[in-house]
């Protein structure tokens, strides 16, 4: 598992341009079932991704194909993490 928070480097006119591409793109890793979470931080300086990927091969390469890095406007830190508890509702998730 994986938090992915996202810092903007541009104004938030050019991220607004670009928000409906990486909507859209996220849409993709929700239907890829890679996402699991996502939203933005406060105050909007950028945005906080939970991934469920197998590893940090696959994370990267999704997040190689991001509108917000590819247009550099976003710089990304990534913590891996094994969730070992949670809500009910999070379970599956959850390390064995």
């Amino acid at each position: 598992m994986f938090i992915v928070t996202l810092t903007y480097i541009a104004p938030l006119e050019r991220i607004d341009a670009y928000l409906p591409a990486h909507r859209a793109w996220l849409e993709e890793q929700y239907a890829r079932g890679l996402m699991l979470m996502s939203g933005r931080k406060e105050p909007r300086d950028g945005g906080i991704l939970i991934v469920h990927a197998a590893d940090r091969a696959e994370l990267d390469a999704a997040l190689r194909d991001d509108p917000f890095g590819q247009a550099g406007l976003a710089t990304y830190a990534i913590t891996e993490f094994v969730p070992t508890m949670s809500v009910d509702a999070l379970a599956a998730w959850c390390a064995q």
